[in-house]
């Protein structure tokens, strides 16, 4: 994982203990069935997140602070199954407001935890989706 912020209270959440689907739409479709026992993948963002679960599934999503919930550029819109995951603390609703086209909703990938009592929907806006990216080193 990239680290916690220091300057924030750590979001509450509540991993799954059963299987659930979640559905990325994000240059095309992404069906996952997330497995309770395999979270977290150890990567980014809260144990898991959705960006936790985009990047241990190979799907590419943006987080310029490291998934600390210091800045927006992992802005999802949960279009489905919104009432699973975690509710948005005060700091995760600051950062959304830097987000463009933000919707009722809008989550930062980084903070939002699905609990596995539902299959959820999410979509990347395009404007979100990076482009250009560094070769790793």
């Amino acid at each position: 994982m990239a680290g916690k912020n220091p300057y924030i209270k750590e979001a509450e959440y509540t991993l799954p203990t059963q299987p659930y689907t979640i559905t990325i739409k994000h240059d095309g479709e992404n069906k996952l069935v997330v497995d309770p026992r395999e979270l977290p993948c150890q990567r980014s963002g809260l144990p898991g997140s959705i960006l936790d679960i985009c990047l241990g599934h190979g799907i590419e999503m943006e987080h310029t602070c490291g998934g600390v919930c210091a800045c927006s550029t992992c802005h999802v819109q949960v279009k489905q199954g919104l009432a699973s995951c975690n509710e948005a603390t005060e700091d995760e609703e600051d950062q959304l407001e830097e987000a463009p086209g933000i919707t009722i909703q809008s989550r930062l990938g980084c903070q939002c935890v699905p609990d596995g009592t539902m299959d959820v929907v999410i979509e990347i806006p395009a404007w979100n989706r990076n482009a250009v990216k560094e070769t790793a080193h």
